[in-house]
């Protein structure tokens, strides 16, 4: 494979990610039911519009929650992995394996999501403590609800709260399984965004 190729490929899984990012968290800040006047959500709304609006129409929402983010996230992630495997001449899989591996990639996506969002809340916290910033307090809204249940198992010792170590234990955890999960189903980690 060429250089012009190799960079091609490079921008596009970029774009799509970037986007699939955006997606999942236009989800997840109706699942948390987080602030949407925050600037950030408001942005993250105004980028994912001119998709999920004529999807919504096909795809009502569910309980207050937008399926239709969730369902193009799906999809965008089925569709980079055709154009992956074309841009690598691989055959193209069933529809059914392209179903599969979209959705573990999406759960991956998802995982690193909260990944880095804990690891960017546990540095916020030490750099600016209670900070007004408008992403301190999105993140905060998103890592919350997962944090909460690991608090009650291990509350704060000495003014230090150590439940994000088990946060981390079980994101590695489920790293691992979403790993071996694809390559089981027969899935190249180098054609999924997320995983």
């Amino acid at each position: 494979m060429g250089a012009v190729n190799e960079i091609f490929i490079y921008l596009i899984q970029t774009a799509l990610t970037l986007y699939m990012i955006a997606m999942l968290l236009r989800f997840l800040l109706q699942v948390v039911r987080a602030d949407f006047y925050n600037p950030i959500s408001q942005f993250l709304v105004k980028v994912t519009n001119p998709l999920v609006i004529p999807l919504r129409r096909i795809i009502p929402g569910f309980g207050g929650i937008d399926l239709a983010s969730l369902l193009l996230t799906l999809l965008l992630q089925a569709v980079a992995i055709v154009v992956l495997m074309a841009l690598y001449g691989l055959g193209m899989p069933n529809i059914g394996l392209l179903l599969l591996w979209a959705a573990l990639g999406v759960v991956g996506l998802l995982v690193n999501i909260y990944f880095f969002a804990l690891l960017a809340t546990i540095i916020l916290s030490w750099i600016a403590p209670g900070s007004g910033n408008p992403a301190v307090h999105l993140l905060y809204q998103i890592t919350e609800p997962v944090m909460a249940p690991f608090r009650k198992l291990l509350p704060p010792m000495g003014g230090m709260d150590f439940s994000p170590i088990l946060v981390f234990i079980l994101i590695n955890v489920l790293q691992i399984a979403l790993r071996h999960m694809a390559t089981g189903v027969g899935l190249h980690p180098a054609l999924v965004i997320g995983l």
